[in-house]
């Protein structure tokens, strides 16, 4: 491998007009496409295989037109101090609105007058509207959200308090200006890192090109695909922080390659040789990590790890042709004074050891004390992770100011925390003898139910064959005592289905993310199975050993689980909440601890492969595996200190956004790759590796003759040596262009 892309970065550095023009005219077309491509309608959420989606899919047979997947509002009234709703003015204004919002678009299905629906609270301080649309949230036009959001001014002028819950307000997520400046924390950290401003800009640039294309065949596949508002962010998100990694890379190696007196070209190819071959690694366990996402069987999950996994391919294509192009474009201004002062001294044999030798040194005579320091830190800062409870967030998450938070207080205030999570029971009679004494018998049995509140009465379709009947239980949503309460139904309805024929299922929003949670729950091991064990298996090739792909394994899950537990810390346990945004406490998202796993493995991975690669490359050219350790910090510990700061700071920038999922997902990748490159890399690998001595590279003879020998170290670069060193730039043309 390290042949073939030693020659593909020699090929992009002299075509290098070609290659950047080729990687503008993508951009360009991928820019074109998203700009003229329908916008995105729909962002549909099923759970195949839950009992869940089964009653919602019922709904959808049996009650047709009933847009079972509409948007619902609810638009909610409190009364001023000493009058109530149901006073005579206050009366008239409500219905007046109601007859608003009915005639106030033609996406509007129906509309629940509370006098007539029994949505008046018992003091009468309290009333809602509830709105149910034809279509879903995210193709709801902007003259009908206008239409909610300005239907209660008039109330307010009256003196009632008006705020307006539910999905129909669901908007693209705001990230703010921390995600600027998470990208500005980048570029400063780069021009400490190379002393250069353009050795600094090409990763930046290179980046910004792949999350562009990335980003921009996203939105253009948007509608055709269904893809989530959160795919593109996403995406971007791990794009931006593998691109300027990757780029860092070859930069980084292509510089070192210069210091040791090589032309540029040949430079370019040498870095593209090794450095791209652990970026190629590196991309690969990244791409398992996300497209192993499938295996949830969760539509939009699979999809949101499709996305980022194709952003990331580009990212490692990018990094193999485009960089080496512009190093070509750069010329010698890509090593500045400085740095160029500071490798001719590093390159001396009197040099000062710089900090990467001195850590290394320092860990290789305690190796022990590290060890222990490392592991216990982290241990103690997962043990909140036991405590783990995950949901996903509703309006109770959203911060305090927003509409949608004050209306979820008011109703909780006014009727009680269940009203803003329904459960609604849906019970198929079509199999039972008596349908409506089946359906009787399931209303009774919800009622002497511990934690229901409230039970309506059962409505049949046109057929007679399916009821629904709407339960409140007595606590919020996302609680596990409301967690309790569809578990006791669904319990019940066996015994129902047993005697009488008639089926019981639970479902709504509440339902649904309850299963949601359960999917992922039964999920994670099997998953963490897949992408582990394939990921195990190509560091086996990479490194040509049994033990280092172990460690890098298990380091990988001690930093999630530490990182879950400063999840749970901050957001579920609310310690240092406010510094982090976050206003309301709860459950942690359920897809959270599954998602994190994939990705932050997969980065996690990078840092393996790029470090321990230059341990390896100095251990089969002969160093003793402690000089091999100081070997790969001297080269690779600067530049994967950078890259993780610069991981860290663009992962933070999403701490800034007004979604509390993408927050949540921003921090926890930001701090996974806090404790991963520096406690689990730095410190407990090189530690590690010098209590195994040579044992870390053992591999039975029979593995090393079935394993491919991928050449990653670029061993077949230094037995051509003396046929391809120091060529002159335009050189070895010919002879190129014959391979």
């Amino acid at each position: 491998m390290a042949t073939f892309l030693y020659k593909l970065g020699r090929l992009a550095f002299r075509r290098r007009i070609s290659v950047a023009l080729m990687w503008v005219a993508l951009l360009a077309l991928a820019v074109v496409g998203a700009s003229s491509a329908a916008t995105a309608t729909s962002s549909s959420f099923s759970i195949p295989g839950t009992e869940a989606q089964k009653a919602f899919d019922l709904l959808e047979e049996r009650f047709p037109g009933g847009s079972a997947d509409g948007a619902t509002a609810r638009v909610v009234f409190k009364a001023p101090e000493g009058e109530k709703v149901t006073g005579a003015a206050n009366k008239a204004e409500i219905q007046g609105i109601v007859g608003d919002l009915k005639s106030g678009s033609d996406q509007i299905a129906s509309v629940a007058d509370p006098y007539k629906a029994n949505a008046v609270s018992k003091d009468g301080s309290t009333a809602y509207i509830s709105v149910s649309y034809k279509v879903s949230s995210m193709e709801l036009t902007d003259p009908t959200r206008e239409a909610l959001q300005d239907v209660g001014h008039d109330a307010q002028d009256s003196g009632m308090k008006v705020e307006i819950g539910g999905d129909a307000l669901q908007v693209m997520p705001e990230t703010g200006a921390t995600e600027i400046i998470g990208v500005a924390i980048a570029a400063v950290v780069l021009v400490i890192t190379f002393g250069s401003l353009i050795a600094a800009g090409l990763p930046l640039l290179t980046a910004l090109i792949g999350v562009g294309i990335g980003v921009s065949t996203i939105t253009a596949l948007a509608n055709v695909l269904d893809l989530g508002s959160t795919t593109s962010t996403l995406a971007m998100m791990i794009g931006l922080a593998v691109g300027i990694d990757y780029a860092l890379f070859i930069v980084s190696r292509y510089r070192a390659e210069l210091a040791e007196g090589r032309e540029r070209e040949e430079a370019a190819g040498r870095a593209v040789g090794t450095a791209g071959s652990a970026v190629v690694f590196a991309g690969l366990t990244v791409v398992i990590a996300l497209v192993g996402l499938a295996v949830v069987n969760i539509p939009m999950l699979s999809k949101m790890g499709f996305a980022a996994a194709g952003t990331v391919a580009i990212a490692v294509l990018i990094a193999l042709t485009l960089v080496p192009a512009l190093l070509g474009f750069a010329g010698k201004q890509v090593m500045g004074r400085k740095a160029r002062k500071a490798a001719e001294a590093e390159n001396k044999p009197d040099a000062k050891p710089n900090t990467g030798t001195r850590w290394a040194r320092f860990v290789l005579r305690r190796p022990v004390w590290v060890l222990l320091v490392g592991v216990v830190g982290l241990g103690a800062i997962a043990v909140p992770a036991a405590s783990l409870e995950m949901g996903l967030p509703d309006d109770g998450a959203q911060p305090k100011s927003t509409t949608q938070r004050q209306a979820y207080d008011m109703l909780s205030d006014g009727f009680g925390p269940g009203f803003n999570g329904p459960l609604l029971v849906v019970v198929d009679t079509k199999d039972s003898s008596d349908g409506k004494a089946a359906v009787s018998r399931v209303s009774d049995d919800i009622e002497g139910t511990s934690g229901v509140a409230a039970v309506t009465p059962a409505t049949f379709d046109k057929a007679g064959d399916t009821a629904t009947i709407t339960v409140i239980p007595k606590d919020r949503p996302s609680s596990v005592e409301t967690e309790n309460v569809v578990h006791a139904i669904r319990d019940s309805g066996g015994d129902v289905k047993s005697e009488t024929g008639a089926e019981v299922l639970v479902t709504g929003a509440t339902a649904m993310n309850i299963d949601f949670s359960q999917k992922m729950n039964d999920a994670l091991l099997p998953y963490l199975a897949l992408v582990v064990g394939l990921a195990f298996l190509l560091l086996m090739v990479v490194f040509r050993s049994i033990l280092v792909p172990l460690k890098a394994a298990l380091g990988f899950l001690l930093s999630v689980v530490a990182a879950l537990g400063a999840v749970v810390a901050v957001f579920q346990w609310g310690w240092l909440g406010s510094l982090f945004g976050v206003e309301q406490t709860g459950p942690i998202m359920s897809m959270m601890p599954i998602f994190m796993v994939g990705v932050v493995f997969g980065l996690a991975m990078d840092y393996e492969v790029f470090l321990v690669t230059r341990m390896r490359e100095a251990y089969v050219h002969g160093e003793s595996p402690g000089q091999a350790i100081v070997t790969g910090f001297k080269h690779g510990a600067r530049v994967v200190t950078a890259a993780a700061v610069i991981m860290m700071a663009v992962f933070s920038g999403f701490i800034g956004s007004s979604e509390q999922m993408i927050k949540m997902i921003g921090f926890s990748l930001a701090i996974a790759v806090f404790f991963d490159a520096f406690v689990v890399r730095m410190a407990i690998v090189p530690a590690v590796l010098a209590l195994l001595g040579k044992r870390a590279w053992w591999l039975p003879r029979w593995l090393d003759r079935v394993l491919p020998n991928v050449d990653v170290e670029g061993e077949g670069l230094r037995k051509g040596a003396s046929d391809s060193d120091g060529p002159a730039e335009g050189g070895g043309e010919r002879e190129l262009v014959r391979v």
